[in-house]
């Protein structure tokens, strides 16, 4: 009989949130990440939604709680509860609409406006299988995301190309900055109790625990 790990049973659980215009593809992102599925029907996300998913990074697994939202203008109420205890963020564009890279500067400060300074953010280039209808190019979007000290990556939901990449960088990170802080602190990572929402150095409460769920397949 093999080693078994239980739905529940992980080190850490980090949340994880999807933002940028309506269109880019944040949902078909997800969908990829979580489920490996990609829908060519494209349906706007109406309010938010989430999925899960377990990766292991050294020997600890750690559960990600990504989050999905609408794009558009109406839904801006959410914001704040959105961003709560976000450790980690996608900033998606799709490289054949200039405007959404545009509008990239705007999420990215609404972003910093409601999280804490060590979020790890992702920039992403979606759509990168258009390549005939690029529209902003890889330099541009790299020199900016240096600009802002912020990760950067382009993917494409459809063909599969560096979604799992993107995602598994910023849980990557997350993970070794929680790591980081612990030992800093003095204390020993392995005693953390299991399922312990980590929020890096969030204004909430640090050791409110998670609540568990069975959701997350391996």
């Amino acid at each position: 009989m093999g080693t078994y790990r239980a739905d529940d049973d992980y080190d850490y659980l980090f949340k994880v949130v999807l933002i940028g215009d309506s269109g880019v593809g944040k949902s078909n992102l997800l969908s990829r990440f979580s489920r490996n599925e990609f829908s060519v029907e494209t349906k706007s996300t109406i309010g938010v939604e989430f999925a899960t998913r377990c990766i292991r990074v050294d020997d600890k697994v750690l559960k990600a709680q990504i989050w999905d939202t609408a794009g558009q203008e109406r839904y801006r109420a959410i914001t704040s509860a959105y961003y709560r205890g976000a450790v980690g963020a996608l900033l998606v564009y799709d490289i054949t609409r200039q405007i959404t890279f545009d509008n990239v500067e705007r999420w990215l400060k609404e972003l910093r406006g409601h999280t804490d300074t060590n979020i790890v953010i992702m920039l992403v280039g979606n759509k990168a299988d258009l390549r005939h209808l690029r529209a902003v190019s890889t330099e541009d979007a790299r020199s900016f995301a240096e600009r802002e000290n912020i990760f950067f990556m382009e993917t494409s939901a459809l063909e599969s190309l560096n979604v799992e990449n993107s995602f598994t960088e910023v849980l990557s990170q997350i993970y070794h900055i929680v790591s980081r802080k612990v030992l800093d602190a003095g204390d020993d990572p392995t005693m953390l109790p299991k399922g312990q929402t980590i929020n890096v150095g969030s204004r909430d409460d640090p050791s409110a625990a998670a609540r568990k769920s069975g959701c997350c397949s391996t």
